[in-house]
C-alpha cells in the first residue's frame, strides 16, 4: 500500500525493542487505554502473549500484530544476543512500512545497544540506523519534556570526539533540519533558538577553548543575517534557568550529557524522544531496557505513553 494514508484514525506502529527488557511490558500497558489511534505492534505473537500472561495484563482483541519471531528463546531480564537480528528486524520492518506510507508514524521502545554489538551488528542508536535507512543525511535528536525542548547537535559521540565532530558544516546543517522541524511540525512560524556553547562559560572569549570563537558564533551569525531569531553560544550551565527558557522555544546542547541530564531531572519517565530530518514521525522513550524491573509489573508507561500522545500530535 503506497501513498497518502487515509485513515479515519492514525496509525502507528509500536517496536518494543530488546525483548527480554520492559518494552513488551510496557507496551502492554500502553494497550490498555483507549487510544485515538489504530495501534500496531512489531514482534512475536507468542512472545507478548507469554509476558502478558506473566504480568496477568490482557492482550486488547483489537490490538494488531505483525508477527516476526524470537531468533533465540527469551527470558524477561535475561538477554541473549541471538536476538539482536530479531531486534533489527522489527526496526527494518516499521521503517519500511512507514516509508511506504503504510503507516503515520513509529513509537519505539528501549533497545540495549551493547547486546546488539555483542552479536557482531554495528549499531549506535535508534537514531543513526533510522536515517540510515531512511537515507536521512542529518538526523536531530530532539528531547521534549513538559514545555522545553532539547536538541543535540551532536549524539552517541565518546566525548573525546565531540569537538571534531561540530564542524561549521555540521552545525548549519542541525540548526536547519531543527529550525524547519520546529516550523513544520510545532507549528512555530519563527523558532526562538537558544544555542549552547560547548566550553565551560562558552569558552570565555578564547580563554578556555575556541570553538565558540572558531565555529559556533560564525554559523550562528550566518543564520541571523537570514531571520533565525538564534541566540547564543551561552553557558550551559546557565541555559537551563527559568528565565533563559522562558526565552526559548528550543535550547541546543552540544553532546549528549550537556542536556540529558537536565531533561532526565526535569521529566524522568514522561519524556520523549523525536527523530526530525525523517522522512516519517519517529518519537521513543526516555530511558532504558531495564532488565531487573523486565516482567515484574514494575514498568512504569508514561514515557511511552507520552511518546504515543506527541506522535499523534504531531500526525
Amino acid at each position: 500500500m503506497r501513498g497518502t494514508l487515509k485513515l479515519k484514525l492514525p496509525r502507528i506502529l509500536l517496536t518494543p525493542g530488546e525483548p527480554a527488557g520492559i518494552g513488551m511490558d510496557i507496551v502492554l500497558q500502553a494497550a490498555q487505554q483507549n487510544w485515538p489511534a489504530e495501534l500496531i505492534v512489531i514482534g512475536s505473537p507468542e512472545y507478548l502473549h507469554a509476558r502478558a500472561a506473566q504480568l496477568d495484563l490482557h492482550v486488547p482483541d483489537d490490538l494488531a500484530i505483525i508477527p516476526v519471531e524470537l531468533s533465540a528463546p527469551c527470558v524477561a531480564g535475561q538477554p541473549d544476543k541471538r536476538n539482536a537480528e530479531y531486534v533489527i528486524r522489527c526496526l527494518e520492518i516499521a521503517t519500511d512500512m512507514c516509508l511506504q506510507h503504510q503507516a503515520h508514524a513509529l513509537v519505539t521502545g528501549p533497545v540495549h545497544k551493547g547486546v546488539i554489538n555483542d552479536a557482531g551488528i554495528a549499531f549506535s542508536g535508534h537514531t543513526e540506523f533510522l536515517a540510515a535507512r531512511a537515507g536521512t543525511p542529518h538526523p536531530v535528536m530532539l528531547f521534549v519534556v513538559e514545555q522545553m525542548r532539547v536538541a543535540l547537535v551532536t549524539m552517541h559521540v565518546p566525548l573525546r570526539k565531540v569537538a571534531d565532530v561540530i564542524t561549521p558544516a555540521w552545525l548549519e546543517s542541525h540548526l536547519r533540519v531543527l529550525h524547519t522541524a520546529l516550523q513544520q511540525k510545532f507549528n512555530l512560524a519563527a523558532p526562538r533558538i537558544v544555542v549552547c556553547g560547548l566550553n565551560p562559560h562558552a569558552g570565555e572569549n578564547g580563554y578556555l577553548g575556541r570553538e565558540e570563537i572558531d565555529v559556533i558564533t560564525p554559523v550562528l551569525n550566518t543564520l541571523r543575517s537570514e531571520g533565525f531569531i538564534i541566540s547564543g553560544p551561552v553557558a550551559a550551565d546557565t541555559a537551563f534557568t527559568p528565565q533563559q527558557l522562558a526565552l526559548a522555544d528550543c535550547v541546543v546542547a552540544m553532546y549528549h550529557d550537556q542536556a540529558l541530564p537536565v531533561v532526565k531531572y526535569r521529566g524522568f519517565g514522561h519524556a520523549v524522544n523525536i527523530t526530525l530530518g525523517l522522512p516519517f514521525i519517529r518519537t521513543s522513550v526516555d530511558h532504558g531496557v531495564a532488565f531487573d524491573l523486565a516482567g515484574t509489573g514494575k514498568a512504569d508507561s508514561g514515557s511511552l505513553i507520552a511518546a504515543i500522545k506527541l506522535a499523534i500530535d504531531l500526525i
